[in-house]
């Protein structure tokens, strides 16, 4: 049986300001109708013996996922979440540990939640020549056919002497060359783009692991054996696997293994790592433009334009990216799209919001959007979404004013319970247990209007929630 493990664990900090710290761009339907990690998903539909799915992601993005999870598929067999990053090494360590509890023969099929494959078919077809070689004991890793000489991508250079019916030895990964390395790379056909996707059997690659980078097996196998199940999470211990090395595949084991071997893969792949790639896997109009949203253009050549929540209007402009989101806006040369994460870099040092968060913030229970905010209130629109229902809580530094303007809000004040709807409101006192709770099947929608010293997201005591949010 083929198991995927989707590892779900990155932040797409080159693609703000649409991907953010908790809400990054594998969660985003940025090349399609579903998101990333759905289509990836979808994507292991097509592959013969294909088992149940396991992701690996952030503890921040729990909910998100299972939602996008149970909304493609409803065979999942764990979503495992990583207390800290530590690199795909580990991540892969902790999915092969977790899935030879159930599966003894479990072959991994390893795939980062983020990238584009057009070509299903010729997926499948390569993940099944690659099936071959890893039941002999090879770590296969896919190696792109390159169409152009690529310096975002690491290279994977293939041994000369031929291959065993399309899978080729591995006899050496390369880090990102510089131009006249890559058309050399590319004008040889011995080199292709290191894809990051990999297919072994669990085992094998433990062995590996514990061969190549011991600290890393030992510190996998307690942070599993500590684990703690919280609702359909599985939870690694948090001091084992936070003491674990930080590694790649690739450096941890795939460069030292003897027994490493690429399969050719030609599908459409791209790994959308900044907007000029997406621009590059999109369909563009007869001056080659991507648009996107309520946009005008005029004169406009070769750029990506994409609006979220107003007009964009652009004149004269060629080979240009430009993002518009309802809290931040980016206007950047294609050729310098990623230099985005060094604007990142200084929002976070700056310790802004729009680093981490959009405007509208997803919640387990639905999710809540700044409307207006200043120094002593601040103006919610939140949506409950059918049969949810928020924490039981209270805050010291606020009070706090609903009003019901679709649905039918369940009410905890104090020790009363109320019902309300359309057009009815009601007063939260500061220091006042309460909760919320939509019992009708419409989404629950309501203006909060928050008044005291302190507005901040912490500003919550916890008593009950079905979430298992302390």
């Amino acid at each position: 049986m083929i198991i995927p493990v989707i590892l779900s664990g990155g932040s797409g900090t080159r693609l703000w300001p649409m991907s953010r710290a908790l809400y990054p761009k594998q969660l985003l339907p940025l090349a399609g109708e579903m998101t990333m990690l759905q289509e990836t998903v979808v994507r292991t539909g097509a592959i013969p013996e294909a088992g149940p799915v396991f992701c690996v992601c952030n503890e921040e993005h729990r909910f998100m996922v299972a939602e996008q999870l149970r909304q493609v598929t409803d065979s999942v067999g764990g979503i495992i979440l990583e207390p800290v990053g530590r690199n795909t090494a580990p991540a892969v360590a902790v999915a092969a540990l977790r899935a030879l509890g159930e599966f003894p023969d479990a072959m991994l099929l390893v795939m980062p939640a983020d990238h584009v494959i057009r070509d299903i078919d010729a997926f499948s077809e390569a993940v099944s020549l690659g099936r071959s070689a890893a039941d002999k004991g090879e770590l296969v890793t896919f190696g792109i056919v390159p169409d152009e000489p690529e310096t975002g991508y690491g290279y994977i250079r293939a041994a000369e002497g031929g291959s065993d019916g399309g899978i080729l030895p591995v006899e050496e990964f390369v880090e990102k060359p510089d131009r006249e390395t890559a058309e050399r790379y590319v004008g040889s056909g011995r080199y292709f783009w290191n894809s990051g996707m990999f297919l072994f059997s669990a085992s094998r690659y433990l062995e590996e692991l514990g061969g190549h980078a011991p600290a890393i097996l030992d510190a996998c196998t307690v942070a599993v054996e500590k684990a703690s199940v919280d609702l359909d999470f599985l939870r690694l211990d948090k001091e084992a696997f936070a003491a674990c090395p930080s590694d790649s595949i690739d450096y941890a084991v795939m460069e030292k293994t003897d027994r490493a071997a690429v399969v050719p893969l030609d599908a459409g792949w791209n790994d959308v790592g900044a907007w000029s790639a997406l621009w590059g896997v999109e369909d563009r109009d007869a001056s080659g433009n991507v648009i996107k949203g309520d946009v005008l253009v005029h004169d406009v050549e070769n750029s990506f334009i994409h609006a979220s929540s107003r007009l964009v209007a652009a004149v004269g402009i060629d080979d240009h990216v430009v993002v518009e989101t309802p809290d931040a806006v980016l206007v950047a040369s294609k050729e310098r799209v990623q230099d985005v994460k060094a604007i990142v870099e200084r929002l976070k040092r700056e310790d802004r919001r729009e680093a981490f968060s959009h405007r509208r913030v997803s919640r387990p229970w639905g999710s809540y959007e700044t409307v207006d905010c200043s120094e002593r209130f601040q103006v919610k629109r939140i949506i409950v979404n059918p049969g949810a229902a928020l924490s039981l809580q209270k805050h010291f530094h606020r009070a706090e004013h609903w009003v019901v303007v679709k649905g039918t809000a369940e009410i905890t004040v104090g020790e009363r319970e109320i019902v309300l709807s359309e057009d009815q409101s009601t007063y939260i006192p500061l220091g006042t247990l309460h909760r919320l709770a939509n019992p009708g099947k419409i989404p629950l929608e309501l203006i909060e209007v928050q008044t005291g010293s302190y507005l901040g997201e912490d500003d919550i005591v916890r008593y009950d929630d079905k979430y298992g949010r302390g």
